[in-house]
């Protein structure tokens, strides 16, 4: 059942799909303090006195009109810092694992338990007498 359950796991991708979701979900805050505490202040300073930064309003009546530049930055930002996160983090270990089990530096599984080395005998034992 557990060597059952490692085959599962070490099946390059669910392992990094899955990792990838907790670390990307448990890092975005992380994440979001750092771009909304240091990025977004420089970026407003780039886009001069504006309180929005690198935003443009395009109708000065309808506040709903601003495309901002910088909210679109941020986000990239967000998207690269969590990549690279889960990338460095995830994927290299995993195959470099991947990578030494192919050349067959990974130990070898140990040998099974008496009692299944037992029941492999009586089944050959009966395969043998049915023939």
């Amino acid at each position: 059942m557990i060597q059952g359950f490692k085959n599962f796991i070490m099946r390059g991708n669910v392992v990094d799909l899955a990792v990838a979701v907790v670390i990307g979900v448990a890092f975005t805050a992380v994440v979001t303090a750092f771009t909304t505490n240091i990025i977004n202040p420089l970026i407003a300073a780039l886009g001069g006195t504006n309180v929005n930064g690198l935003a443009y309003q395009l109708n000065k009546s309808n506040p709903k009109s601003v495309i901002d530049f910088g909210a679109v930055l941020t986000a990239l930002i967000n998207f690269v810092i969590v990549a690279a996160v889960v990338y460095f983090l995830v994927v290299v270990p995993m195959n470099y694992l991947a990578e030494r089990r192919k050349r067959g530096e990974e130990p070898e599984p140990q040998a099974p338990a008496e009692d299944i080395v037992l029941l492999q005998e009586i089944r050959d034992l009966l395969r043998q007498r049915t023939l």
